[in-house]
């Protein structure tokens, strides 16, 4: 099992780009099913979560094909339209091929979905969201069973704000009798993005990116060519990177408004944060201040960059208390920045972060999920001595080549069995 070792102390200075968005990527691919043809996606991340959608999509009858950033779905009529668990129990997104499959061939089998041990995530919403669409819902044996002769249009209002229901739900109303309005939707840039590409197959979706979603549903959709947005948490996580090292790092391919919360309190803490139509530049700073956060969704903080913050604030000069309104065992990184000398005491949803600047050394430790790993590498940037992070499968699940940006940068990083 891969490991990551980081010799710390080095300031990483220069120009880095971010990939193609994860969580836009795996909504795209799975959109895919509405419409049987040759979809061309570009910009696609190579991921171990890309590669689990496309193992996914090929138990369903899909051919894909992959050079470099392009990836190529040919969709054909399923021979079947269960999800095997197997599959899906490496992936939360998973579920996303439900509303996809009942719209189009108005039945689906899909497990239970698995993913990182963060929380429950529940999948209540996106199951009453297809009863108001029409649809059957059942549970047996660990699999949602979906059936629908047709799905007609509806009023839903989501009790939460649900990204995953938002998309989900959306997808499935393309292709429904009617037009369905959903409120309290999510407003995530990701859903902006798998809208565009469903209005380029023919869907009449308008609202993306608000709280209110009108979907004009469509007898047929046809394939079509997108290029998946850049991945804002990635670029979140490479500028707390150039500042917890103490260098100044330019992220490029990144719109700054989809991390605007990150910014504003990387400014609160006392960097200097510059920013052009497709970049944002963090600059140096021998200390900073702590600040506060809270998790919520977009376009509050995302809980996706609370670990990397965390970090961040083990170093700064006071004390700072994160706040994880998102999910409820977000806090798992907590115990393994301690062992790098972090002082930091967290209950169920608050953790406090007595921070002491160049407290952090270097230490084995241990990644939980996949943005607990990043958190980690992020502490051995900054930490003195060697840092040996485990379990980074995690990481690969959600990064591209992060060790060959980071050394690009100047760090001094690298993979080992």
């Amino acid at each position: 099992m891969d490991k990551m070792v980081v010799q710390g102390g080095q300031e990483l200075n220069g120009i880095v780009s971010v990939s193609g968005a994860k969580n836009s990527a795996l909504k795209l691919l799975f959109a895919s099913l509405l419409a049987e043809g040759h979809h061309h996606f570009s910009n696609v991340p190579k991921l171990m979560d890309v590669d689990s959608a496309a193992n996914l999509l090929h138990s369903l009858g899909c051919e894909t094909h992959r050079e470099g950033d392009s990836f190529d779905v040919i969709v054909q009529r399923p021979k079947t339209t269960e999800a095997h668990y197997d599959l899906v129990r490496k992936m939360r997104a998973s579920i996303l091929c439900l509303g996809p499959l009942l719209a189009k061939y108005g039945e689906a089998v899909v497990s239970l979905p698995g993913g990182c041990a963060i929380g429950t995530r529940p999948i209540d919403l996106h199951l009453e969201g297809m009863k108001a669409l029409g649809a059957e819902i059942t549970l047996e044996d660990g699999y949602v069973k979906a059936r629908a002769k047709k799905l007609v249009a509806t009023n839903f209002l989501f009790e939460l704000v649900t990204v995953g229901g938002t998309e989900n739900i959306m997808m499935a109303a393309t292709l429904a009798e009617g037009t369905t309005v959903l409120e309290n939707a999510a407003k995530e840039p990701e859903i902006v993005d798998l809208a565009n590409y469903l209005n380029k197959m023919g869907a009449k979706v308008k609202g993306a990116g608000t709280s209110v979603i009108t979907i004009e549903g469509v007898n047929e959709l046809k394939p079509a060519s997108h290029a998946v947005m850049s991945d804002r948490i990635e670029a979140g996580t490479l500028l707390i990177a150039g500042a917890i090292s103490g260098g100044e790092v330019t992220v490029t391919n990144i719109h700054p408004e989809w991390i605007e919360s990150l910014i504003f309190k990387l400014k609160e803490a006392g960097f200097k944060v510059s920013t052009t139509d497709n970049s944002v530049t963090v600059h140096k700073a021998k200390s900073w201040q702590a600040v506060d956060i809270n998790t919520a969704p977009y376009p509050l903080f995302p809980t996706d960059l609370q670990a990397q913050f965390m970090a961040l604030m083990s170093l700064a000069e006071g004390t700072s208390v994160i706040g994880e309104t998102v999910f409820e065992n977000r806090f798992m990184h907590v115990q393994e920045l301690c062992r790098m000398g972090a002082d930091i005491t967290p209950k169920s949803r608050v953790a406090v972060v007595r921070g002491r600047p160049g407290c952090l050394s270097g230490a084995p430790v241990m990644a939980t999920d996949l943005r607990a790993s990043a958190s980690l590498v992020l502490a051995g940037l900054a930490a003195r001595g060697e840092t040996t992070v485990g379990r980074i499968y995690h990481l690969d699940r959600g990064y591209e080549k992060l060790e060959a940006k980071l050394g690009a940068l100047g760090a001094k990083i690298k993979r080992v069995q």
